[in-house]
């Protein structure tokens, strides 16, 4: 047996903060905890906002945000976990892109740095106080970093695609104003 330091329990802090974040933004949008709106409200937005068909694409965000934020709380398939909730913050920045970058103007800066968080876990793995530890590192190998991120690098680049040709195509159809009053 051997003794934790401090960065093991430095990354269960962070595993533990950022897991919980993204557990309590999933279960927004899965069950309408926290006073989200639930698979129905959250998949009718998804659909305002481009992603089609929204019922399923709600489902998928919340399921990569609260899977993966459990799993990464608890330290296990580290990899994996930390590239789906990084891929579901790289849908959520590329809605507020538009906006610019920080939270208070409705920026992407909040997803930013939830998904910059959960893929650097991903690459730096656990720690010794987890349950990758615990099995041996089973779910937690260095060829899955490569391989979750590339899979995952893949889907998010053509989900957000489709959104952006869908809400361009809807623009298009929109008479931007000459002048600003």
């Amino acid at each position: 047996m051997t003794c934790f330091d401090r960065r093991d329990l430095g990354l269960l802090l962070l595993r533990a903060g950022t897991g919980g974040v993204l557990v309590a933004h999933g279960t927004q949008k899965l069950f309408g905890w926290f006073g989200g709106h639930g698979l129905e409200g959250t998949g009718q937005w998804m659909e305002s906002i481009g992603y089609s068909p929204g019922r399923a694409s709600a489902t998928m965000a919340g399921a990569s945000e609260a899977g993966g934020g459990l799993l990464l709380a608890l330290g296990l398939a580290t990899p994996a976990a930390g590239a789906a909730a990084a891929g579901a913050m790289a849908g959520a920045a590329a809605v507020h892109a538009p906006q610019g970058f920080f939270a208070q103007g409705g920026g992407y800066e909040y997803a930013a740095s939830l998904g910059l968080t959960a893929a650097s876990l991903a690459v730096t793995g656990p720690g010794r106080i987890s349950l990758d530890n615990l099995f041996g590192h089973a779910f937690n190998k260095d060829w899955m970093v490569p391989a979750v991120f590339a899979a995952v690098g893949a889907a998010t680049a053509a989900v957000v695609g489709s959104r952006n040709r869908r809400v361009r195509r809807q623009d298009e159809g929109e008479q931007q104003p000459l002048f600003e009053e």
